[in-house]
């Protein structure tokens, strides 16, 4: 009797001991509801100015599944709402997050009701912000909802943000309102949301784009001023004469290249699956002896790629003149600059001014629309998992650490020390003309479901114990 107690007393034991398992998902089974979750937001005019509607939505469903929510709002109109799911403690917490709202849409435009979330014939759900930002907004849902089903025993809190006002935050309702005053909702080791995606080829991935960097946008203006006067009577002080200058030279200027973690292996991972001449290129940015010409060729045939190497400066708006027969006392150009994340930005505009080199040209800054914010690192658990999950679900594919050249709400957290990533479904070269933004935004159903299994993966790898 002793030993019959002691064998399973040991095996009690060994089964206590034993590591959890991440839930096993059927994923062919949740297509349904996921299918249904993800039109249902997509159906919702949340155009900016509309989000709580997205928030009823969601508070109506996580709530139904036990799942508590809380609401945060500094416009009643464009909420916020945070979820979360309790972990052990033993780690901190991991964020997912999406933006509620979208672009403007003009019907005429639309071959489709833009908010019916149409399923064409060819496989394609078509909608406004079917590919940005409710794909994710959809698979960050259906992940709570599936952890809460499972029970799948978490190491860290989960926190799930649907944020407002990302595409038109002017007057700070989302993420900038969450950070500044509800930051203990929403503080976490690590963020995941927008800002990835992955290349589909003849129906396979063959590179999965994962953002840690963004640069960080630091518009000016650019004021000249001198006398106004008849426009039949040349003047040396002429605005328009000295501001055109000062734009040839800001337009053309190339400020120092600078590599950092991300795109230094962005390039060097690259290059292992170019075409030999735009492999040697991008190999030859770190050869001092070849990188003016690899320079030169991206930034005539592939712009998109010089951005990366260096903080740009694009002219964007002119103001001047009320008269054909006027000379204006004042000029003015707006100056999209977007600056690296490690840049000084301070002497970055003196820089600028000594190119310049015209006192009658003043720099004005324009407010920050996003605070400078470092590039998440490439060695932190998260990244290592998306890494491995891009591997694991896509084999042979190469993963890319990206930086964006735009902007995105990964600066804010970034700003406030959470590394960031971003992610996204899988899409062809073709379906950039479907983007998001666009009059015909759409996303293939077959790359929503992939993305679900990527964004369950992804979470459950940093969340559940094991």
């Amino acid at each position: 009797m002793k030993k019959l107690f002691l064998a399973a007393l040991f095996a009690a034991l060994s089964t206590s001991a034993a590591p959890a398992q991440i839930p096993s998902i059927d994923f062919a089974n949740q297509k349904p509801e996921f299918l249904n979750l993800y039109r249902s937001l997509v159906q919702i005019d949340s155009t900016a100015g509309n989000e709580t509607k997205v928030v009823d939505f969601l508070r109506t469903t996580l709530e139904a599944a036990g799942i508590p929510t809380q609401t945060f709002a500094l416009n009643p109109d464009r909420a916020n709402l945070v979820a979360r799911l309790k972990g052990n403690g033993s780690k901190r917490p991991l964020l997912i997050l999406a933006h509620t709202d979208v672009v403007p849409v003009q019907r005429e435009k639309w071959s489709l009701n833009p908010f019916g979330a149409i399923i064409t014939a060819d496989g394609y759900i078509w909608g406004r912000g079917t590919r940005d930002d409710k794909d994710k907004l959809a698979a960050n849902l259906m992940v709570m909802l599936l952890l809460k089903r499972t029970g799948a025993p978490l190491d860290r809190d989960v926190i799930f943000l649907a944020e407002s006002g990302e595409e038109a935050d002017v007057t700070g309702v989302g993420i900038n309102f969450m950070v500044a005053q509800h930051f203990d909702a929403i503080d976490a080791e690590f963020a995941i949301t927008e800002g990835g995606g992955a290349k589909l080829e003849n129906n396979v991935v063959t590179t999965v784009n994962i953002g840690t960097a963004e640069k960080v946008p630091a518009r000016v203006r650019l004021v000249a001023t001198g006398q106004s006067g008849h426009g039949s009577v040349p003047r040396l002080d002429n605005p328009l004469v000295h501001l055109g200058a000062a734009v040839e030279k800001v337009g053309t200027w190339e400020p120092p290249m600078r590599l950092n973690d991300t795109t230094r292996t962005y390039f060097e991972r690259l290059a292992t699956i170019s075409p030999p001449d735009k492999a040697a290129r991008y190999r030859d940015l770190v050869i001092p002896a070849r990188t003016v010409a690899a320079q030169r060729y991206l930034r005539q045939y592939e712009p998109g790629l010089y951005s990366m190497l260096r903080t740009s400066v694009v002219p964007t708006m002119l103001k001047a003149g009320v008269g054909a027969n006027v000379i204006p006392s004042e000029a003015e150009v707006t100056l999209d600059i977007r600056a690296l994340p490690d840049e000084d930005i301070a002497k970055f505009y003196a820089a600028m001014k000594d190119l310049i080199a015209d006192p009658a040209v003043q720099i004005v800054p324009l407010p920050a629309t996003r605070p400078a914010s470092p590039a998440s690192p490439l060695n932190t658990e998260m990244y290592r998992v998306l890494e491995a999950v891009s591997k694991r679900m896509y084999p042979g594919v190469t993963v890319l650490p990206s930086m964006s050249t735009g902007a995105s709400d990964m600066a804010q957290l970034r700003a406030k020390g959470i590394p960031s990533y971003g992610i996204g479904p899988a899409a062809t070269e073709e379906d950039a003309n479907f983007g998001a933004h666009s009059d015909v935004e759409r996303l293939s159903e077959s790359s929503l479901y992939k993305f679900l299994e990527f964004t369950w993966t992804a979470v459950t790898g940093v969340v559940v114990h094991q």
